[in-house]
């Protein structure tokens, strides 16, 4: 048995220690916003935030979650009001979508740090992997978020 905080509710699971924190949100809880991707830790699609900072899950096993706090996409914001998302869909950011909660999560982490980002912060720095190719349109809507949550701050 593991305990885990998600999205503020403890949970009590009964799953394998080396079970992957990604397949426990996904098929143990029902949070199927978090993706698989290449199970490599590598892509970024299964990006989640374990106290307020991005991690990837393919390959983290759940029992080394036990004692943090973990978000997922569905709880970043219940409203889709957090700026990322606002400055996503303002961007039309997603081409198939498939690896956008993990792109979304992992610029929502990096803003916490980065509040005025440069171009080289954003390439340097948020590495998920998109097979369509949008990282123009990421880019754009990491400044317009950033914006966005400046303006929200003042």
């Amino acid at each position: 048995m593991i305990t885990l905080s998600v999205n503020g509710k403890t949970h009590q699971l009964d799953v394998e220690d080396d079970a992957p924190l990604l397949w426990v949100l996904r098929d143990e809880l029902g949070l199927t916003g978090t993706k698989f991707g290449c199970g490599i830790a590598q892509c970024g699609a299964c990006t989640v935030h374990m106290n307020g900072k991005a991690q990837r899950t393919c390959i983290l096993p759940a029992k080394a979650a036990q004692g943090a706090e973990i978000v997922t996409i569905e709880a970043l914001s219940p409203d889709l009001r957090h700026p990322v998302q606002q400055a996503w869909l303002e961007e039309d950011v997603p081409q198939c979508g498939y690896c956008q909660s993990g792109q979304i999560m992992s610029a929502a982490a990096f803003l916490k740090t980065h509040p005025e980002p440069t171009d080289a912060d954003i390439d340097a720095n948020l590495t998920n992997l998109c097979r369509c190719g949008t990282y123009p349109r990421i880019r754009k809507a990491v400044h317009r978020a950033a914006a966005l949550a400046a303006k929200v701050k003042a």
